[in-house]
Parts: structure tokens; C-alpha cells; sequence
């Protein structure tokens, strides 16, 4: 997911962390103001139905056709939902939006029967046409929507998007009436219920979007308090920036008798220790992530609010393949076999995180990627020899970016090390704010940049996809023709499940010969959740289903 993909923390994709006034402040605020008579937030809330959730960094958009990252994708699947929803669980396709679906024999039409009583948020009829707008916008290429790829299983979806075709009455997105929508892909695509649940194909309001700027106009307002339209189990009310944003329930969603929730507050801590103090002192029901320093602390006393869990996700190093020094693939090469791996993980992440020596997490829909990539700083300073720098001479000074996080800047530490003992190169380090650093990234303005993953769906096609050339979350330069072939055209035409993880393997191969990325760790979930919490189930992907979530007031 992005939430890029991923997009986080050295665990989960894409929050940040900084330092000073602003946090303390935050904590201040809510440990004095939020509730009377020295009652606690996560006491008070509990009674009210109120959850005070820790997001780590305030989001960089609510629009989910620009979103990219995890702390925006928990405040949309809040206030927005798709066709499709994910059992709590396990992750299984249900319905949403659409009460049912029926998919022709050879699984390339769709046909969704949407809901009667479908509604936005300020009840306006909710309609098969919403969608397939929804979706022409979200194949605007003005719009810049780094997910546009999430549509191209839809058929002609990208040579629209390219200018191929240039009437989206050709793409296969029909509303056939109000309540059903007719969705004909290129090919059979096993995962494309999964889909649907990811934000990127989320239906907008349109007369909301036109009410504030054309529908492919970035940045307008339309997704600021009191102007966002949603269809989602709550909504949008309140937007301080870098202090809280304030979601409550929503009458008009058409399940909203099953909600439990009344508010959920999100709180912006982009200092992780602050926010672990903060739940010690009951201000919050669920952080983002927790000091790796803390995580024996709760493992040793046992404390059953510690959560450690497997993660769809892989921790990764971005390499800029059209800066000079990095264009051979052999540097790029040698630079990811000097990565220690193993002590990463045993003495900088503490987490359970498993190294990896592959894009795709082992174990994706039965996939383990094959990789010949190890620890080896012998053979790393032969290659980086055979490059033109022997012993790392002449090798220019080289910057490693990373978003503001305390544990991002211990791993970068620890490269910075690895690179200087084993191949005597200089690497500086380089921390931005959130949003300034994707900004940087996107911009193609780095050397080396620090980045995770995070699976927006259970297939090894969601984090192969991310290479393709001039793929919005790329970012590398790296382009294969042959690799998005494989990727794009023959993996969907395969017809059994082998035969499509077999293509994969061969691009997975691919994208590690020619090395633009180095894979650190596989992530897993490290975070503390209040006891009081009920229905917020570990599952692969940490996906919240906040109408499910209920609080269990103290006894």
C-alpha cells in the first residue's frame, strides 16, 4: 500500500518521527484537555465509544486517488469504502458497497449489484455511476495518482491512461443502472476482489470534487473538514493540523446499525517514544509502532497489550540508477551484499522482522522467492573493484534520505557503517519530513532513499508491479521492457496459479540481477493496543475494520 504500498517506522511503511515542541505539545493537549477529573482519554473513551488512535504522522491527503501511505490509508478506509470490504480475519473478499457480484466462467466480467440504501455521507444517492466516474479520474493522468496501475487489470484501463485510447466509453467500466456495475478485465485476475478494498479504487463524490476545482485539480479542498463527501461508517469533522483528526459515526452508511464506534480520533505522534508514554498514561487505545528499546521491556513482563505479528511487507532501500556512481548494476550489487542482515534485525529492529534477500515477503499466495543475494563482503569488494573503485577509491560521498524517524536513522547508521568497514565508501545521512520527503523522492532528487512496502492485496503481483517503468511508486529510474512484459502481459495470461508464480520468479530474478533496490527485512506488526479494544483482529495486512472495532468499558 502504498501503502507504497506500501507505503512507515522500521515497522509498519510509511510514518515518520520528529522531535521537539510540536509532540510535546500533543501530549500535553491531551493528557490535560481531553477528558475531566483526571479521568484518562482510553478510560473516558471506553464509556463513550471514543478511539484514540496513534497514527504516527500527519497525512499528505485524504484524496484516495493521491494517497499513497498508511497513516492516510487508516483515516480513508474510515470515511470511505469500496465495493468489496476484507473479513477482519482473514482477509477474505466481502461484500461492501455491492451486496453481491457474479463472475462470468472465464473470470474476466464482474457484474456488482450495489446495495438499495447505498448513501453519502450527506445522504445523496450512492450509484453504480459514481464509480465508473470515480474511475475516469482515477485515470487522469493530470490527477498524478501513483495507483493508477491498481486499474490496468480493467481492460483498455491502460491505454487510456496512456493516450492509446482516448474514449473511456472503451474501457471496461459500465454502470449498466444505478445499482449495477459491469467491470470486464484483459484477463482472468485472481486478486481483483482484493482490489477493490484498496483506496485507490474508492468512489469519490463527484459534485463535491467539481464544487472545488476541475476533477483532475490536486490539492483543492474538497477533502478538508466540512467538505468531505464519503461513503464510509464514519465522517469526517474536525482537521487540526499535526494535533488530531476527528471522525464520527455516519447515519447515512448503509450498515451503520452494526457500527459500535460513536468517534475515532487520530493523533499525529511522530515520535514513537512519546507515543508509548502517551499509552502508558491511558491517552491512547492503539499506537503505530513502539521503540525497539521497549519491546523486550513488554515481552518480559508478559504484557498482553504488546502485539507482534507477521506483516505482508518488506523494508527496502531505494537506489537512484541514474546517478553516476550508481548506474552499474555491479556497485548496486555490492552495496546490497554488504548489508548485514541478521544483526539488523537481532540488534537495530528487535521486532521479530525476518531479513530478506527478496522483493516478495516468502509465503505470498504460496510464492518464496529464489535469490542468490547474501552477506558477503568479499565477493561485494570484488564487484565494486571490477566497477572502477577498487577499495572504494574514487568513489564520490553518497547520501542515504530517510523520512524523520529515530529507527529509520538506526538502520541508516548501521548501512553507513556496514558501507564504510566493508567497501570504505562515505555515505551521509539525510532526514526529511514526511512530506517533504516524498516530494524529494518522487522528484527523483536522491542517491539512496530508505522505503517500505506494505501488500495492498495477498499477491506477489503487488510488490513486483511496484518496478515497472516509470511506475508512480518506481522511483528508482530503473526500467526492463522484458520485465514489465513478463509482469504486465504474461503472468495474467497464465492459467494456473504455478504457472504464474513460475513468471514471477523469473522478473523477481530479474529485478535482483540488476539490483535497484536493496531488500532489507520482512516487517512485522510491533505495536500496543489497549485490552479495552475489541474486534481489531491481527491479520497480515494490520487492516483495522473500524465498523467491527467496539470498546469494552472498565469494570
Amino acid at each position: 500500500m502504498s501503502y507504497s504500498s506500501s507505503i512507515s517506522s522500521i515497522y509498519p511503511r510509511k510514518w515518520t518521527t520528529g522531535l521537539g515542541v510540536k509532540v510535546f505539545l500533543i501530549f500535553v493537549f491531551f493528557g490535560l484537555t481531553s477528558c475531566g477529573g483526571g479521568e484518562s482519554n482510553v478510560s473516558a473513551g471506553n464509556k463513550t465509544g471514543t478511539l484514540y488512535w496513534g497514527n504516527g504522522t500527519e497525512p499528505q491527503s485524504l484524496d484516495p486517488q493521491i494517497a499513497t501511505g498508511v497513516p492516510e490509508h487508516h483515516i480513508i478506509s474510515a470515511v470511505m469504502e469500496g465495493l468489496v470490504l476484507k473479513d477482519r480475519k482473514t482477509l477474505e473478499p466481502r461484500p461492501g458497497v455491492a451486496e453481491s457480484w457474479t463472475i462470468s466462467e472465464d473470470g474476466r466480467v464482474y457484474t456488482f449489484k450495489l446495495r438499495d440504501n447505498a448513501r453519502w455521507s450527506n445522504g445523496d444517492p450512492h450509484t453504480a455511476h459514481d464509480y465508473a466516474w470515480s474511475w475516469w479520474r482515477a485515470l487522469q493522468p493530470a490527477l498524478g495518482n501513483l495507483y493508477a496501475y491498481m486499474l490496468f487489470p480493467i481492460e483498455n484501463a491502460q491505454q487510456y491512461y496512456e493516450g492509446d485510447v482516448s474514449d473511456f466509453d472503451e474501457v471496461g467500466v459500465k454502470a449498466l443502472d444505478d445499482r449495477t456495475l459491469q467491470v470486464t478485465l484483459s484477463f482472468a485476475t485472481p486478486y481483483f476482489l482484493q482490489l477493490l478494498d484498496h483506496y485507490s479504487l474508492f468512489p469519490v463524490h463527484q459534485a463535491t470534487i467539481e464544487k472545488f476545482g476541475d476533477a483532475d485539480q490536486r490539492g483543492t479542498r474538497w477533502t478538508y473538514e466540512g467538505n468531505l463527501v464519503g461513503n464510509g461508517p464514519f465522517k469526517l469533522v474536525d482537521w487540526k493540523i499535526n494535533r488530531r483528526i476527528v471522525v464520527q459515526s455516519n447515519p447515512h452508511y448503509w450498515d451503520a446499525k452494526n457500527v459500535s464506534l460513536k468517534e475515532i480520533i487520530f493523533i499525529p505522534i511522530e515520535n514513537i517514544v512519546t507515543e508509548e508514554r502517551m499509552f502508558r498514561a491511558g491517552q491512547l487505545h492503539v499506537t503505530s509502532s513502539l521503540p525497539a528499546d521497549k519491546i523486550s521491556v513488554y515481552r518480559e513482563a508478559k504484557n498482553p497489550e504488546l502485539r507482534i505479528a507477521p506483516y505482508l511487507g518488506t523494508y527496502y532501500y531505494r537506489l537512484n540508477v541514474r546517478k553516476p556512481q550508481l548506474q552499474d548494476p555491479r556497485v548496486r550489487r555490492a552495496l546490497a551484499m554488504t548489508v548485514d542482515r541478521q544483526r539488523l534485525v537481532d540488534n537495530i529492529t528487535k521486532g521479530g522482522q525476518i531479513p530478506a534477500y527478496a522483493m516478495t515477503p516468502p509465503g505470498t499466495m504460496g510464492y518464496y522467492p529464489e535469490s542468490n543475494l547474501k552477506f558477503d563482503p568479499e565477493g561485494a569488494k570484488r564487484l565494486l573493484a571490477e566497477a572502477g573503485y577498487p577499495n572504494g577509491e574514487g568513489f564520490p560521498p553518497t547520501e542515504i534520505l530517510y523520512n524523520t524517524n529515530e529507527g529509520h536513522r538506526k538502520v541508516a547508521v548501521a548501512l553507513q557503517d556496514m558501507w564504510k568497514k566493508h567497501l570504505n565508501i562515505d555515505v551521509r545521512l539525510l532526514n526529511q519530513e514526511w512530506k517533504v520527503y516524498l516530494d524529494t523522492e518522487s522528484a527523483g532528487q536522491y542517491e539512496i532513499s530508505r522505503a517500505g512496502w506494505i501488500g495492498d492485496y495477498v499477491d506477489p503481483n503487488n510488490f513486483l508491479d511496484l518496478f515497472l517503468c516509470d511506475g508512480g511508486n518506481n522511483r528508482t529510474g530503473w526500467c526492463n521492457e522484458e520485465y514489465d512484459r513478463l509482469i504486465l502481459d504474461v503472468a495474467p495470461s497464465m492459467t494456473s496459479h504455478e504457472e504464474r508464480l513460475k513468471v514471477f520468479q523469473k522478473a523477481e530474478t530479474m529485478l535482483l540481477d540488476d539490483m535497484p533496490i536493496i531488500p532489507i527485512y520482512t516487517y512485522t506488526t510491533v505495536q500496543l493496543v489497549s485490552s479495552s479494544v475489541k474486534n481489531f483482529d491481527p491479520n497480515i495486512m494490520n487492516a483495522a475494520s473500524y465498523k467491527d472495532i467496539y470498546l469494552q468499558a472498565d469494570e
